[in-house]
């Protein structure tokens, strides 16, 4: 082997720490394909650290990507990872074997986190094991072939001299296959998930004992206006889930205990037997910006979880229910929520179909007036009736509000903030809610004027938004609209901006 420049072979060290780890990676999620999907190496990582994030970190991903901070998340943990491939493959030239040794401890970590997963099996740890073993193995052997650094005093060298052309084809070789191994991993769990949306897809939902109705008028046709039902594709998803999880209905259960006098474990069918209901209900993340799209109202079909709690008998003790869902998300809902007359669900369907499975198929929770967060848990498996005082929901033990009512509000969908309109007749419009409480008026303010009562459409109930508008002869020149809510308790929204 050519002796070459030792900044030069640090690169090239680099480069192998990075080749290894992507071979290693590429070889991990192969694994997760065939023994542990939800184990997958970046899935695993990527939990454990949305897991330990403080609740600013959660808030500003949110606010800064939205519905897209999963994928943000994914693509902040390869930068990460790709960086320290690199430094332990230094390492490795300079002080061998630490820079295996780094690479090992990654998978190790990796291995570790994977069986503090709820949905951990005997499995879970291989796919990290098998990355970090190939990633310590790939890269002491590729470390080993480089060119050794010149002596430093030794006179300087030709650019001709420099690394062999065979050792930087096998390094680009190496990353390749192992981006070639990842999409194959990536591509057979794609398939588990196409198996999952065949079954949703041959699934008949039963005929609801109750249906919901939509009157004609709460719909204003006004274009630009949110739909009062919003189709599932555009319906807003936050969770913590960055693998959908994949559950075929026969092999779902729903177990409710605690302090209950009896415990009631239902299956699929048990579900399925049961007279359902249809409503209409809005959704709203507690993380939704003042004129967010975090939003939406669907129509949704199910049991009612107040029958379900009624088999089970709570103890007179008990004020919440903590749900438990299959990815280790848990919501801490208030007992009286699920108990009162308001139409609080376990939802098989949405908007007439089988629920989508990235909005909790098969069985998911809705309840109308809080937020998701303590309510709206997906994949639902477990509910745990308990006290606040003895246990507390994913987001309430990271400091956020333990019961989390939704507050009144209202949002301008046209014009857009920022949009030019021509002088002359313009429809100002916009929905408003305070979900299981309602909305009995909207008012706008154009410029620094007065407050103008806007016309609403009809409401579905008080479980949902409602639209209105207010006919504006605009003028020409710059113009800031405001609108503001007001509810059936007669409260008139806030003035005051505060973060989500």
């Amino acid at each position: 082997m050519t002796p070459t420049s030792s900044r030069t072979t640090d690169l090239l060290a680099a480069v192998a720490g990075v080749s290894a780890t992507a071979l290693g990676a590429g070889l991990g999620e192969l694994a997760a394909a065939v023994v542990a999907p939800s184990a997958s190496p970046f899935a695993v990582i990527g939990g454990g650290m949305i897991d330990i994030a403080p609740a600013w970190a959660k808030d500003l991903a949110i606010s800064w990507f939205g519905t897209a901070d999963k994928a943000a998340l994914l693509v902040g943990i390869a930068v990460l990872l790709l960086a320290v491939a690199a430094a332990a493959g230094v390492l490795e030239r300079r002080r061998p074997p630490w820079g295996r040794v780094v690479l090992a401890a990654l998978g190790g970590v990796g291995a570790i986190v994977s069986m503090t997963r709820a949905d951990a099996g005997i499995l879970s740890p291989v796919p990290s094991l098998v990355a970090g073993v190939a990633a310590a193995v790939g890269g002491a052997l590729l470390i080993a072939r480089l060119p050794r650094p010149l002596p430093t005093d030794a006179p300087a060298r030709s650019d001709t001299e420099g690394p062999s052309r065979r050792s930087v084809l096998v390094l680009s070789g190496l990353a390749v296959v192992g981006g070639a191994l990842a999409a194959v991993g990536s591509a057979a769990m794609r398939g588990g998930a196409q198996a999952t949306s065949a079954i949703r897809a041959a699934l008949r939902l039963p005929t609801p004992a109750v249906t919901a109705t939509v009157p004609a008028a709460a719909e204003l046709g006004i274009p630009g206006l949110s739909p009062v039902i919003t189709p599932a594709a555009d319906f807003y998803r936050i969770d913590t889930a960055l693998v959908v999880p994949q559950i075929d209905p026969s092999e779902w259960s729903l177990r409710i205990h605690g302090l209950v006098e009896e415990e009631v474990v239902l299956r699929w069918d048990d579900i399925v037997a049961l007279p359902q209901r249809e409503t209409v209900a809005t959704l709203v993340c507690v993380s939704n910006a003042v004129g967010g799209s975090l939003i939406g109202t669907a129509r949704w079909l199910g049991v009612p979880i107040r029958d379900l709690l009624a088999r089970a008998r709570p103890t007179p003790d008990a004020d919440m229910v903590l749900s438990h869902s299959i990815d280790g998300f848990t919501a801490s809902t208030p007992l009286e929520a699920l108990t009162d007359e308001r139409e609080a669900l376990l939802a098989i369907g949405m908007n007439g179909e089988p629920l989508p499975i990235e909005h909790g198929f098969p069985v998911r929770m809705v309840v109308p007036g809080l937020y998701g967060y303590v309510s709206a848990t997906k994949w639902v498996t477990e509910l745990e009736v308990t006290q606040y005082a003895r246990a507390e929901g994913y987001w309430t033990s990271r400091g956020w509000s333990a019961r989390g009512p939704v507050k009144l509000a209202s949002r301008i969908d046209v014009p857009r903030a920022g949009a030019r309109v021509d002088a002359g007749p313009v429809t100002i419009a916009g929905v408003a809610w305070q979900t299981h409480v309602g909305v009995s008026g909207v008012e706008v303010q154009i410029d620094d004027g007065p407050w103008q009562p806007a016309m609403l459409a009809s409401a579905i109930s008080s479980d949902t938004w409602v639209q209105w508008s207010l006919p504006w002869d605009a003028t020409s020149g710059p113009h800031t609209i405001r609108c503001r809510a007001t509810s059936t308790t007669g409260d008139t929204q806030t003035p005051a901006h505060a973060a989500p």
